[in-house]
Parts: structure tokens; sequence; C-alpha cells
């Protein structure tokens, strides 16, 4: 007997559903290397099975799409193809992805989103419409939005998605950001924030934290099963990116002798100064190897934002601030921090607690997700920067 046609509608709506989660979950293999491009995932889909699946795995490399239809071959005439993104229909370092849907013969395509960018913008979907391909678009539009935000944020704002990271103690001390013998924080969270290191374009810290622990600021991610959260850890292959690393340093006091400093030919190394900073300082951290933004303006919010603009003009897409309490409450409060990352360690230090950078009159936290790696809780969430009263 035939299933009922409700009962076929429901099934086939279900399919859909799965068959746009798994695009997703492809999608997030290309974090961390496909930046400035947004992450895509695609799926191939003949009567209920998948037949190819791709995603977009590298800057420059072919696009979700067209590996998801390499690998369908002869069996996508005719298939549905489903994509997290609308296919671009320009071309850029790769064809148009809509000549290779429409030349594959594929009878419907499930984008679940919109690409912003100025070179798509709806044509894409126009184009494929218009070759007689059925589209249908917003099949679990909410994820496709939330994995390509820092996309979306470059196109519209041209400045890079900011994520704030800190650790703190039960009793609301702040642990510094690296050295061994300074972390509260487990060694899986800490294998965490390398593999967010290893994915974001930038990496800042206030002077600060350059002095008092001195670091490298570098990404040196563990191995796969030492981490937390293999899925959540969004597929890394390793270190994908090289960050830039930025020290908030006004009155340029960052040591010549610092790790950061003597390794800056190796490893690039950023210095934001002020209008207050001796030219000679200026000058010696050159000659060291430094590259030196200068603000014409020595309050903390104007700089921030030169500072975004900066990174922004680069095509920056992530950049992670990991400084102590100050400089991330001058970030909290700039309006500049798009997501946080707090591990909680289940440890009380005793003594004067440290200023919570995160505080009811500056922004809230919309958790997304809650984690315990190693022993710690790691809340990660979306800041909503709370509008005076």
């Amino acid at each position: 007997m035939n299933e009922p046609p409700n009962r076929a509608a429901a099934a086939a709506r279900a399919f859909d559903t799965a068959a746009m989660r798994r695009a997703l979950q492809l999608a997030r293999r290309g974090l961390g290397w496909v930046e400035p491009n947004p992450a895509v995932g695609a799926v191939v889909a003949v009567d209920g099975r998948i037949v190819g699946e791709g995603w977009h795995a590298a800057y420059g490399g072919p696009h979700a799409e067209v590996g998801a239809l390499a690998e369908a071959g002869p069996a996508a005439r005719g298939a549905t193809l489903y994509v997290t993104l609308e296919p671009c229909c320009h071309h850029g370092k790769t064809p148009p992805c809509t000549d290779a849907i429409i030349a594959a013969g594929v009878a419907r395509v499930v984008a679940a989103a919109g690409d912003p960018h100025p070179a798509v913008a709806g044509d894409g979907i126009a184009r494929l419409r218009a070759a007689g391909i059925q589209v249908d678009v917003g099949l679990l539009e909410p994820e496709a939005l939330r994995l390509t935000a820092p996309f979306r944020k470059l196109v519209a704002a041209g400045r890079p998605w900011v994520i704030a990271k800190w650790a703190t103690s039960l009793d609301g001390r702040l642990a510094g950001p690296t050295g061994a013998d300074r972390w509260i924080s487990s060694a899986a969270s800490r294998a965490l924030v390398h593999d967010l290191r290893g994915r974001v374009d930038a990496i800042v810290v206030g002077i600060g934290t350059a002095l008092a622990d001195d670091p490298l600021l570098t990404a040196r991610p563990g191995e796969p099963a030492a981490r937390a959260d293999a899925d959540d850890a969004r597929g890394l292959r390793g270190p994908p990116r090289r960050p830039l690393r930025v020290v908030l340093d006004r009155s340029a006091r960052l040591p010549l002798e610092s790790r950061l400093v003597r390794t800056a030919r190796e490893s690039p190394l950023l210095v934001a100064v002020g209008p207050e900073a001796a030219a000679d300082r200026v000058a010696a951290l050159e000659r060291a190897g430094c590259e030196v933004f200068a603000s014409p303006v020595a309050e903390r919010g104007p700089m921030i934002d030169g500072l975004l603009r900066e990174f922004g003009r680069r095509r920056m897409t992530n950049v992670l601030v990991e400084g102590g309490g100050i400089v991330l409450d001058a970030w909290l409060r700039s309006g500049a921090v798009d997501e946080a990352w707090i591990f909680v360690a289940p440890t009380v230090l005793g003594g004067d607690p440290a200023t919570l950078p995160l505080v009811p009159d500056v922004a809230t936290l919309v958790v997304e997700s809650v984690m315990h790696p190693g022993g710690d809780i790691l809340v990660r969430g979306l800041v909503r920067r709370i509008a005076p009263v």
C-alpha cells in the first residue's frame, strides 16, 4: 500500500531537516580554515538517501556544493542539494557554484540562509530559479545564521567578530591567560583555548598581562583525544591560522626583552599605542620587528573602535580578547564583544576577588552551551550589551 500523503510529507520534511543538519555539521569542519569566507556545507540526496557530501575546506579552495556534486557524480541529476548558504553566482577565486549546480542537473536546492555578500545577495537564488530549479530557503536558518555570524558582521559592519575569554575561580578571582603556574583551569580547558586561538585572526591582551605573565600568545593545540569536546571544537585539524598577537600598550611600555618582542619576527606582533607613546620607544619596537598601530586618541573606547576598523580593513573575521579584568571590562563596555567563553574552575583562591568583567550594568550573556572540560565549567554564549536607562 502507498504511504498516506500526510505521513509521506512528514517523512520528507524530517529528511530535509536531517540532511540540512548534516550539511551544517560538515560546514563546521571549515571553521578557522576558510575565513574571511563563510563556512559552508552541502549534501546531495536522492529518494531519501545521501549520495554526496562536501564542505568548504580552505580559503581559495573548492566550495561545498562543488565537492558534494563531485561525490554524487551522475546521481546528482534530478537530486536535491541541501546547502547551508545561498550558492554563489560570481567569479571569485573559484567559478560560480550556480553554474555547477545547473550543469549537474539538480532539480531542487534547499538553502538554509541567503548570502549577504553584495556579489550574491539573492542573485544566486534568482539564477537557479531562472534555470527551472526549485529553490527553498530558510530551513534551519537560525543555526545557519549563527554559524556564519562572523562573516556576516564583517560584510555588514566591516568589523570582526570579537570573542572574550577569561577564567575565574568560584570566588571570583580571574586567572592569568598564560603560564602553567598561573592557570587555575584544567589542562582540558587550556587545550580548548589553544584550539580557539588556532582559528582566530588576532589575540588581544593588555600591557598589564604582557608585563605580568610574559606570554607568547601562540596557538598550541593538543591532540584531538585530549580535547574536552571534539565536535564543538569545530573540526579543527591542528592550528589553521597563525594569529596576529596584539598588545594594548598606550605608552609603549612593552619591554624589548619580552618573549613577545623577541619572537616578533617569527610570529607577527602588533603593539597598539596612544598619542602619549614616546617616539624613541615606538622606534625601538619597530626596529625589533614589531608592527605599531598608533591611535590618535588615548580613550579606551575610541581606541578600541579604531583598532577594530583596522582589523576589518585587513579582513579579519574573528578576534580573541584574552586580557585581564581592566581590558575585558573596557571591551565589554565599548559594546565590541560578540561572544564570551567563561571558564569557571572548582577552586577557591581566597583574598580580595578580582572584578569580573561581565557585570549586570554592562552586559548580559545569552548562554549557548555549557561544558565540563576537565572538571571546570565552560559557559559559552552571546554577549548582549544593556542599553543605559
